[in-house]
């Protein structure tokens, strides 16, 4: 059984935490976060800590699922509008780059016409090279979520390792055919 829920937020300096009857509230200068509440958890601060606990209301099994989902979704706005988050991913391909198109990019990766991604609101797309994208923001979900849709676009293949992966993630290679 986990134990995340009774794990304490620290508030780093500068993050502004405002607790709400229906909703969490996180803000620095970077941005703002909400998150809803839900009645089987409660949320108190003290002394620049968060304590989330359960309040009893509900099943039990409900309650604790959502003790520490509560508790993990605020730490990680906690985390995002201090320090932020980002993800990295990488074009392998002979010829396959990338390029900025306003706020988005387009993407020329072996098809016959060129892939444009817009962001969602709250997430920015840079590009370091032609082949690196790094896709950063404040809300964890949305950044992985938009880094994981330019990856399915075109996901590594395992007989060449073309593809878009993320920085840190390794291909497994297959053997290809084989002349007896």
């Amino acid at each position: 059984m986990s134990r995340i829920g009774f794990k304490e937020i620290p508030i780093p300096a500068g993050v502004t935490v405002t607790l709400m009857s229906s909703s969490v509230e996180v803000k620095s200068d970077k941005g703002c976060l909400q998150f809803p509440m839900f009645p089987e958890v409660a949320v108190a601060m003290e002394d620049n800590i968060i304590r989330v606990t359960r309040t009893g209301a509900g099943a039990e099994k409900n309650a604790a699922a959502l003790h520490g989902l509560v508790r993990a979704h605020i730490a990680n706005m906690v985390t995002g509008v201090s320090e932020g988050y980002s993800k990295t991913l990488e074009i392998h391909g002979t010829g396959w780059n990338a390029k900025a198109s306003g706020q988005g990019i387009e993407m020329q990766i072996g098809f016959c016409h060129l892939v444009k991604c817009d962001p969602p609101a709250g997430v920015s797309v840079a590009l370091t090279n032609p082949t690196t994208i790094v896709v950063s923001g404040v809300d964890k979900q949305a950044v992985g979520q938009f880094a994981a849709n330019i990856r399915r676009v075109r996901p590594p293949e395992p007989y060449k390792g073309k593809g878009i992966r993320y920085s840190d993630e390794q291909v497994r290679r297959k053997a290809g055919k084989s002349l007896s």
